[in-house]
C-alpha cells in the first residue's frame, strides 16, 4: 500500500491557531472602549502573575486557571469602578509564599513579578501620557518574555505563552494609539 504524501498546512492555519484567535478576540474586546493607556496597567501585573502563579504551583498547565482568576479580578474591579492592579499585586504574595513553601524555584518569575509590578504601579502614579508609554513598554517587554517561554516551553504551557504574546502586542499597540 502506498502512503499518501503529507501536505503542508497552509500558512494561515499555521499562524491562526486557537490561542492566537482567542487573544485577538480578547484584545479587540479590551481595546474597544479604551480611553487611556494607563487603564491597562492591570494587564501588565496580570501577565506577570500568570507566570509567577504557574511557577509557584509547579505545573505549567496551571497557567490557564491562574489567567482565569486574573480575568475575574480585572472584571470585578472594572464592575466596581476600580483598577485591579493592586489586587493582582497582592495576590502575588500568597503565590510566592506557596512556591517557597513547596520549594519550587520561583526566583526568576518572582523577579519578573517585581519588575512588571513596578512598571504597572509607576504607570498609575505618573501622568496619563507617561503612564500609557510605561504600560505599552511593559506589555512589549512581556511579549519578549512570552516569546522566550514559548521557545523554551517552560513555566507555562505553550498555548498560554502564544496567547499572551499576541494579546500583549495588540494591547500595546492599542495603548500607544490612545496615548498619542
Amino acid at each position: 500500500m502506498q502512503e499518501s504524501p503529507t501536505r503542508p498546512r497552509p500558512a494561515f492555519r499555521r499562524i491562526l491557531r486557537w490561542p492566537t484567535l482567542a487573544a485577538l478576540v480578547l484584545a479587540v474586546a479590551t481595546a474597544y472602549d479604551l480611553t487611556a493607556g494607563v487603564d491597562l496597567a492591570q494587564i501588565v501585573a496580570a501577565s506577570a502573575l500568570v507566570y509567577l502563579g504557574s511557577a509557584a504551583i509547579g505545573n505549567s498547565r496551571a497557567a490557564w486557571p491562574v489567567f482565569l482568576a486574573t480575568f475575574v479580578v480585572i472584571g470585578a474591579a472594572k464592575a466596581a469602578g476600580a483598577d485591579g492592579t493592586w489586587v493582582l499585586l497582592a495576590l502575588a504574595v500568597p503565590f510566592a509564599l506557596y512556591g517557597l513553601a513547596r520549594r519550587h524555584d520561583i526566583t526568576v518569575q518572582g523577579a519578573a513579578m517585581l519588575a512588571f509590578g513596578a512598571v504597572a504601579v509607576l504607570a498609575l502614579l505618573v501622568d496619563e501620557t507617561v503612564g500609557g508609554c510605561l504600560v505599552a513598554a511593559g506589555l512589549l517587554a512581556h511579549t519578549a518574555w512570552d516569546i522566550k517561554h514559548f521557545r523554551e516551553n517552560r513555566v507555562v504551557v505553550r498555548s498560554m505563552s502564544e496567547f499572551c504574546m499576541v494579546l500583549d502586542t495588540v494591547l500595546a499597540l492599542a495603548v500607544l494609539a490612545v496615548t498619542f
